[in-house]
């Protein structure tokens, strides 16, 4: 097992802070520090300054946890084998560059979950750096044709899909208060788009009752009788799994895919069944492989089969729990949690090492 410094956002609510758990249980030897300032747990993100924003809209993040300024220092006295550093939009290529002058040897590597081939999703400083990371890792599968990451100076890409936290997405039995502060018929915990918006008014007019959950939903304007906007994020924290709770407590979960990002699975693919929920989430060639439609979960493939399949499974309960129990059983067979993605990726990592 290699030594790693690992640089990603540590917030408790973070893929990050997951991944870093998962390579603790593997008995990796590591050495971590947090990109992100630390708070934000009821939003799921810390408060950014107005200049930070700005900076951001320029194509720029700052460096607010100086990691320009340690990960030099850190790695010459650590001395890993392995430099981890996810979605690194602050890190400079001058810094990658001094890491490989420092230690030749060392493999550095990229992760995103996040589309970074899309200009709004990635700034100058992860452009020109590409080139230095020994690999990129991606759950975005196109981010690693030959026209996207490698195109812009990616040496080599390595696609990998979304997982769980088995500390956190797993089976629990929710209180009959956690079903009257999170429960629905149908819902949807993420962050508001356009095409969202629509489709859980479609569902609300068709007759059925809809929560909705998350960030950005202060933008959507639809009101109906049958529709619950919270408005505000569902998050698990140390101290509650509300996320999960939520999840638990509907009896139909929506897979959305979010158009901007050219979504073809998501954390929601993974962590609604692997936490022995139900999923209804839109067709892709990649929740096909990755679920049995019907068996494992429900896909859709227009806005008028999600509402008949909705109706449908909101009247059959055993087949609903039928078929969320088997997408728990397959989320634990073929290893989706975050501790074999992330052997995985280690393993592809080193196998170019010097």
């Amino acid at each position: 097992m290699p030594r790693i410094l690992f640089v990603a956002d540590l917030n408790v609510y973070a893929k990050g802070h997951a991944r870093l758990r998962a390579l603790k249980r593997l008995g990796a030897e590591i050495k971590a520090f947090s990109h992100t300032a630390i708070g934000g747990d009821d939003k799921g993100h810390p408060d950014f300054s107005l200049a930070f924003r700005l900076a951001w809209k320029l194509g720029w993040h700052l460096d607010t946890e100086r990691i320009n300024r340690a990960l030099p220092a850190t790695a010459l006295d650590f001395k890993p084998d392995l430099i981890w550093i996810e979605k690194g939009n602050m890190v400079r290529p001058a810094t990658l560059a001094a890491l490989k002058r420092s230690l030749p040897d060392v493999v550095i590597a990229a992760y995103s979950e996040d589309d970074m081939f899309h200009s709004l999703n990635r700034t100058r400083a992860f452009t020109r750096g590409l080139r230095h990371y020994d690999v990129v890792f991606t759950t975005k599968s196109y981010n690693a044709d030959p026209g996207e990451l490698p195109a812009l100076g990616a040496r080599r890409c390595v696609m990998v899909d979304k997982a769980y936290d088995p500390d956190q997405h797993f089976p629990i039995d929710v209180t009959d208060a956690d079903i009257a502060a999170y429960g629905a018929d149908v819902g949807f915990i993420g962050t508001y788009a356009p095409e969202r918006g629509r489709d859980v008014a479609r569902l609300a007019e068709a007759g059925l009752k809809v929560r909705v959950w998350g960030n950005g939903w202060q933008a959507f304007s639809g009101d109906h009788a049958n529709l619950a906007v919270e408005r505000r994020a569902l998050v698990n924290t140390e101290s509650d799994l509300a996320y999960t709770k939520g999840i638990a407590a509907t009896r139909i979960n929506l897979g959305f895919l979010r158009k901007e990002n050219r979504d073809l699975q998501t954390d929601r693919s993974i962590e609604i069944p692997a936490s022995g929920g139900f999923m209804l989430a839109e067709l892709s060639d990649e929740h096909a492989r990755l679920f049995d439609d019907g068996k494992e979960a429900a896909f859709y493939s227009n806005p008028d089969e999600m509402v008949a399949k909705a109706r449908y499974f909101l009247e059959h309960d055993d087949e609903r729990a039928a078929i969320a129990a088997a997408g728990r059983a397959r989320c634990l067979s073929d290893g989706y949690s975050h501790d074999e993605r992330m052997r995985f990726m280690l393993a592809r990592a080193m196998e170019h090492a010097p």
